[in-house]
């Protein structure tokens, strides 16, 4: 196969993502690997190891297998820019490892008003029990965010479309904002996914998927992850492996397979709910149509 420097699509890229020779010894889709305890030459050579970067090592389950890594290189590579994707049990688990990676006791926290219930769950609970303050704002404020913005503010959460009310918001003028303050943004990216919004791209400093939804797309498995920017990324993998936060090969495995056809499922999806919005919008008890 001849070399080429034409663009890769985002269709082309879902197929061939996170396929590197040492992960696959050539088979086309990474293998299923389970570890707990990984064997060493001996006990000089374990603690070698465990001086060096555990990253893309074999090390111990819990810092993950080929089967983890595959999947988290793919989704980075979805984002233009990113430095690195960590994996999670479920995108609630994503959305807290992301927001402990940036909060400490003290920071307030600005959060959209449409953000995903568990979200808002997760800053009336568990965050403030933390000593985490947390304002909420208006989906559709734009740059206008500035004026929030107080000198405790440490973050941004962004959901764009919002959960169930589906407000686009000006990610770009929110993060423009930030920058200026000195703010890390965090965007739930699950709606959009990287193939409609590259979050990364646009400045956004954490993007974060349910990979429940459109990623496995068979309504039959739980994951998430955080994809980071550069200079984000350490700090979210040193606090998702003090939490034990991981992603079961298996599960791993069936979102790898769930994201090759990503990009063909989404533009039917997106077909399907074009047609039924606008039935419904014909429909007499039909009141208001959210798309």
């Amino acid at each position: 196969m001849s070399d080429t420097n034409k663009p890769v699509g985002d269709a082309t890229k879902v197929v061939l993502a996170g396929r590197r020779p040492e992960w696959t010894q050539g088979i086309v889709s990474p293998p299923v690997w389970r570890a707990s305890t990984i064997l060493y030459d001996s006990v000089g050579h374990l603690r070698e190891s465990a001086t060096r970067d555990t990253h893309h090592r074999l090390f111990y389950g819990r810092k993950g297998t080929p089967t983890q890594w595959s999947l988290a290189d793919a989704l980075t590579s979805l984002e233009p820019g990113a430095e690195g994707t960590f994996l999670y049990c479920s995108g609630v688990a994503a959305i807290a490892a992301a927001l402990l990676s940036v909060l400490s006791p003290g920071d307030e926290l600005l959060l959209v008003d449409s953000a995903y219930d568990p979200t808002r769950g997760m800053a009336g609970g568990l965050l403030k029990r933390f000593g985490i303050t947390t304002r909420y704002y208006d989906p559709m404020i734009g740059a206008g965010i500035a004026d929030l913005i107080g000198e405790n503010t440490r973050a941004i959460f962004m959901e764009s479309p919002g959960s169930l009310s589906f407000e686009v918001q000006d990610v770009p003028a929110i993060v423009a904002a930030a920058k200026a303050r000195g703010v890390t943004t965090l965007l739930d990216n699950t709606w959009a996914t990287p193939l409609f919004f590259p979050a990364i791209e646009r400045g956004v400093d954490l993007t974060i998927l349910a990979g429940t939804k459109y990623v496995v797309g068979h309504s039959d498995v739980m994951l998430g992850s955080v994809t980071a920017a550069p200079g984000h990324f350490k700090k979210l993998r040193e606090t998702s492996f003090q939490l034990g936060q991981v992603a079961s090969p298996d599960d791993c495995w069936l979102g790898s397979r769930g994201l090759r056809t990503m990009a063909v499922r989404l533009a039917q999806h997106q077909s399907s709910a074009l047609q039924i919005a606008q039935w419904l919008k014909t429909r007499p008890e039909v009141a208001q149509v959210l798309h």
